[in-house]
């Protein structure tokens, strides 16, 4: 059965983007050492057309967070540092010709940009009418696979309104100090979610959060 789901790196003071999100930095100045686990994987080599990369616990949970995927939701800040209307269509990602979602990815966004096509079948559509609209065209567009949410700020309006029914997260053994905390003031006990998986990777902790019915 398809499900809505989320899969993201958090450091072991519970952020999960650093401060100052630019150009250079996609994660915030410091950010990347949240995906240091991940890079060395087999899978995040492959994807990128490289041999080699290592095998294990992280590299499974790598590349489950690609598994059974349809469509993505991504949030404005997700997709890129550019604010306020598009000056143009200049801005096509972080991810070059060749982003690695290779599915349709639905972007939040409060000004209309017409869709963007890349290689490998990724194609970026701008949903301006809202987040519960943006999960129903995801829904649609996946065809029974599941749909992944990828954002902080994002993530936490769909946890917030009961649309999230996994999440997979990597705690990373990194501090950041400060920045975007991933889960903020949000009860996942009230929310009725529970830890049904916990492993202990090569670079990172892996929890699995799974949404229950609550009372």
């Amino acid at each position: 059965m398809s499900k809505v789901k989320v899969s993201f790196s958090v450091s072991i003071d519970g952020f999960g983007a650093a401060r100052l999100q630019s150009l250079e930095n996609l994660m915030g100045v410091g950010g990347e050492a949240l995906g240091e686990w991940a890079f060395a994987t087999r899978t995040f080599q492959r994807m990128h057309g490289k041999d080699g990369g290592t095998t294990g616990i992280d590299d499974d949970f790598f590349a489950r967070s690609f598994l059974n995927v349809g469509a993505y939701i991504f949030g404005r800040n997700m997709f890129g540092p550019v604010r306020g209307p598009w000056r143009d269509n200049s801005w096509k990602g972080w991810w070059g010709d060749t982003p690695p979602f290779r599915n349709p990815v639905f972007v939040l966004t409060h000004y209309p940009r017409e869709s963007i096509p890349m290689q490998e079948g990724t194609t970026f559509h701008f949903v301006t009418d809202g987040m519960h609209r943006a999960v129903e065209r995801a829904t649609a567009a996946a065809n029974g696979k599941d749909v992944c949410i990828g954002g902080v700020a994002t993530v936490q309006q769909y946890l917030r309104a009961g649309l999230i029914d996994e999440l997979n997260l990597a705690i990373s053994p990194v501090l950041l100090g400060s920045g975007e905390r991933f889960l903020g003031d949000i009860d996942l006990v009230k929310l009725g979610y529970a830890c049904t998986e916990h492993v202990a990777g090569e670079r990172a902790t892996h929890a699995v959060l799974r949404r229950h019915a609550t009372s």
